[in-house]
């Protein structure tokens, strides 16, 4: 995610002439954040879970509700989606790589004495 959204969203934003759509721009600033929270990812993979938490989640939601439609009616390849519908396909990679065990334990079954804790 930080090298190839990354390289993509930053040279966009460097690039870009002329008054932003809001919502474009609203895009670009999240997908640039993202980008950078990665490269700390990088740094603190456990820290970061809740990213790639994310990850999965947005991808999976836009498949269901994008890209299965779309591929349901046959109008899937050659609709402006069909390029995010193969990047987002390889989010099975992601949920094979999460440590699952160790993310429900830390943000999914916190106990009153884990809260105390911090």
């Amino acid at each position: 995610m930080a090298l190839f959204l990354g390289k993509d969203v930053w040279t966009f934003i460097f690039t870009h002439k002329g008054a932003w759509d809001p919502a474009e721009a609203m895009n670009f600033a999240v997908w640039a954040s993202y980008s950078v929270l990665a490269l700390l990812g990088i740094l603190y993979p456990l820290r970061m879970l809740p990213i790639v938490m994310l990850e999965i989640l947005y991808k999976t939601i836009w498949l269901i509700l994008v890209a299965y439609p779309l591929w349901m009616s046959n109008q899937l390849a050659g609709s402006p989606a069909e390029g995010m519908a193969f990047v987002f396909a390889l989010v099975p990679l992601p949920i094979i790589a999460m440590p699952w065990k160790h993310a429900f334990r830390k943000y999914v079954l916190v106990t009153k004495d884990d809260k105390k804790r911090k």
